[in-house]
């Protein structure tokens, strides 16, 4: 059958009508769903890509500023939300299971899967790195049904609290390693001329990265967030006459202009969205404003994911994964149900958690658009080969889809047994 464009928007309509509908009349008739909205939208789009001919082919390569632009408005707005909806104030104490992932088990995620690559893949060394930096964090986007609810509930679980918190953060903390992963192609290309997937790594790169990309944006993205959030809180909260502010406007205003200016100034506009939101919302904590506001968000966040996830599955059927054999899957499952579990439990020993929190947040680190955005970025932005990168997008794919179909099933009933008297 072929593909027409009133097809398509008549099935993307269905998509998101299906989206606003289903869930809430499950609630409403008491049924358990088997299938999450992302698995659904990737299946769907597995089917689509399967049965109708005339679809453009999705190359996200030659395709790579699409793919980064739609995927970057997916995850600023997912930590908009991610921010809005944590009740909890920062604290050494408070956010110690926070610490413990960012500090450690994202670090170990990243060696662990460069390592695979390099050793399982066949990457060159600077690739390999790339595909670490990429995979490592949460995704703040997918995550949701681990998450806290919206701002306000009373009681919260420890593990989606330390999701929640862990996701919103470890997206702009992953892009460090990122930028080295891009230092080191570019100048390994400057000296031979050619494809830099080896990367290089001489003194010179990696002062430069400490300096810029490690303490200056990181410092930058924090400061520039507290800022925003404390000057828009205190517009909107002291200044403004509440009830004449619009919350789709504001939502978006603080978003785009929180990570605008921050990028402006070469700061991680990821870091300083997800601040900016958890300042704003120690205005007032308790106005019914917050829940408002962390609604449009969520709302708008999840046109994106359906689109992303819905043309993932496409790609899928298209044949993405081709450049993989079964080295890639057991690379796809070892990092999925291995390593981040492995990192993850072992980075939160000492802490008071109980049993059950401890292994959902070992867990559930749910892989998706984050690592696409960053995956599209380093490609853009650095010069790779092009099998190195058509393997790095076959790699990333499968465990995206892997992680959407496991964790989409898994999660939630692994969450429905975690209570707040767990903590």
């Amino acid at each position: 059958m072929t593909m027409s464009y009133e097809i398509f928007l008549a099935m993307l309509g269905f998509g998101v009508l299906s989206s606003a509908i289903v869930p809430a009349l499950a609630r409403r008739m008491g049924w358990r769903l088997p299938v999450s909205v992302p698995i659904a939208c990737l299946f769907g789009g597995i089917g689509v890509g399967l049965v109708f001919d005339g679809i453009p082919v999705i190359d996200p390569i030659g395709q790579g500023v699409l793919v980064q632009r739609i995927t970057e408005m997916a995850v600023i707005l997912s930590l908009t939300g991610g921010g809005l909806k944590l009740d909890r104030a920062i604290g050494l104490r408070s956010w110690a299971s926070t610490w413990r992932l960012l500090a450690l088990t994202m670090p170990i995620c990243i060696l662990a899967l460069a390592g695979l690559g390099w050793a399982a893949l066949g990457l060159p060394v600077a690739a390999a790195l790339l595909l670490g930096a990429v995979m490592a964090p949460t995704d703040p986007v997918l995550a949701a049904s681990v998450q806290v609810g919206p701002p306000g509930e009373a009681k919260e679980t420890e593990a989606r609290f330390a999701l929640t918190s862990e996701a919103g953060l470890n997206d702009g903390l992953a892009f460090p390693f990122v930028y080295l992963a891009i230092a080191a192609t570019a100048d390994r290309m400057a000296e031979t001329g050619g494809p830099g997937d080896e990367g290089s790594f001489d003194p010179p790169v990696l002062w430069e990265w400490l300096a810029i990309d490690v303490f200056w944006k990181i410092a930058a993205g924090l400061v520039m967030g507290w800022l925003i959030g404390r000057f828009l809180g205190w517009a909107v909260f002291r200044l403004a006459p509440r009830k004449g502010v619009s919350d789709a406007f504001l939502a978006l205003g603080l978003t785009l202009f929180a990570y605008g200016v921050t990028e402006m100034v070469n700061g991680y506009g990821f870091i300083a969205v997800f601040i900016a939101a958890l300042t704003f919302r120690r205005f007032e904590r308790d106005h019914s404003f917050h829940t408002d506001l962390h609604h449009y968000v969520e709302q708008t966040e999840m046109i994106f994911l359906i689109c992303v996830v819905f043309v993932t599955g496409i790609a899928i059927a298209q044949g993405i994964l081709a450049p993989l054999g079964l080295s890639g899957l057991l690379v796809a499952g070892l990092f999925l149900f291995v390593v981040r579990p492995l990192a993850g439990w072992m980075s939160l020993s000492g802490l008071k958690l109980t049993r059950g929190d401890r292994f959902a947040i070992s867990v559930l680190g749910i892989r998706g658009v984050g690592s696409m955005y960053y995956l599209a970025y380093g490609l853009n932005h650095a010069p790779y080969s092009m099998e190195s990168g058509r393997l790095l997008w076959a790699i990333v794919a499968l465990i995206v889809a892997i992680s959407v179909v496991a964790h989409g099933i898994g999660a939630p009933r692994l969450m429905s047994r975690l209570t707040p008297q767990d903590d």
